[in-house]
């Protein structure tokens, strides 16, 4: 196993887990994905839109721009699930260029964080790990919120197993993968 391969796994389970997720909510009604829940956000809709828009400022970043504090500007861009889930795939897709086209050095690389008067600079492999770990966070809030509507939530932790082999499969279709495409991808790391 060569040190790309933990971040490139990752990021493809970031995206599965989100796409599986937001595949989920677009059964709630408008109502349950708005109303008033327990958690750090207030409802699914503003937790799910932090996910967006915090992924959008560190991948932003971690691309060499300078979105900044601005990425928060609208604390909740998608006031649908339909747009939400669309716009979190495109961010996704670009967190998965950035750790396919990552070699060793690259997770060295050091990335400018525009955070308004200041910038932070981080190492590319810390800020990958905080970056999944803020999503898992989130992901986990919205998952329990999830839990009191009339939507199931979804197995969110099985990316590896083969009792979901035939709906990952499904699902990496809906995304544009395959399971030989994902699989040889992380083995080649």
């Amino acid at each position: 196993m060569t040190d790309l391969l933990p971040y490139r796994t990752m990021a493809y389970n970031n995206a599965w887990a989100n796409h599986r997720l937001l595949t989920a909510c677009l059964a709630l009604t408008p109502e349950e994905f708005t109303a008033k829940r327990t958690g750090f956000f207030p409802s699914l809709r503003a937790t799910l839109n932090h996910i967006l828009i915090i992924d959008h400022f560190y991948v932003d970043a971690m691309e060499g721009g300078t979105l900044g504090p601005a990425a928060w500007a609208d604390q909740e861009p998608c006031a649908t699930v339909a747009a939400l889930k669309q716009a979190q795939a495109a961010v996704d897709r670009r967190l998965l260029n950035i750790v396919e086209t990552l070699d060793a050095a690259g997770l060295q690389r050091i990335v400018s964080i525009h955070r308004g008067s200041t910038i932070q600079r981080e190492r590319m492999d810390r800020l990958l790990l905080h970056l999944f770990q803020h999503d898992i966070h989130h992901r986990g809030q919205a998952h329990s919120m999830l839990s009191g509507t009339s939507v199931r939530p979804p197995q969110l932790d099985e990316f590896f197993s083969e009792g979901e082999a035939p709906l990952r499969a499904a699902e990496f279709a809906e995304l544009g993968w395959t399971e030989e495409k994902v699989w040889s991808k992380l083995e080649q790391s």
